[in-house]
Formats: C-alpha cells, sequence, structure tokens
C-alpha cells in the first residue's frame, strides 16, 4: 500500500474559478464525503476588486 494514497481519493486537490469571468482561481481541498457535488464559495477576486462566486471546475 502506497502511503497517502487514501488521502488524496478522499480528499481531492480542486480548483475554483471566478464566476466574474476575469479566469482567476483559487486551489483547495474538499472532502469528498461531506461536499460530494460542485463546490461553490465565495472569495476575493482581486481583478474586480470584490468578493464573488467561485465555482468549482473539473
Amino acid at each position: 500500500m502506497v502511503p497517502g494514497m487514501a488521502r488524496d481519493q478522499l480528499r481531492p486537490v480542486v480548483r475554483l474559478r471566478s464566476t466574474a469571468g476575469t479566469g482567476y482561481t483559487y486551489v483547495t481541498r474538499k472532502n469528498r464525503r461531506n461536499d460530494p457535488d460542485r463546490l461553490t464559495l465565495r472569495k476575493y477576486d482581486p481583478v474586480v476588486r470584490r468578493h464573488v462566486d467561485f465555482r468549482e471546475e473539473r
């Protein structure tokens, strides 16, 4: 068994893209058990200089 393999399957690295259309992204990890569908977080977009929704892209 490879160490860390189960951890990567349970908490994958996901990319959050701005819905403002600026192309700005954040990178985070998510728990697949708690959030099986796409993640949406409200974060700061420095291009438009305000908080907007960031959606998970696959």
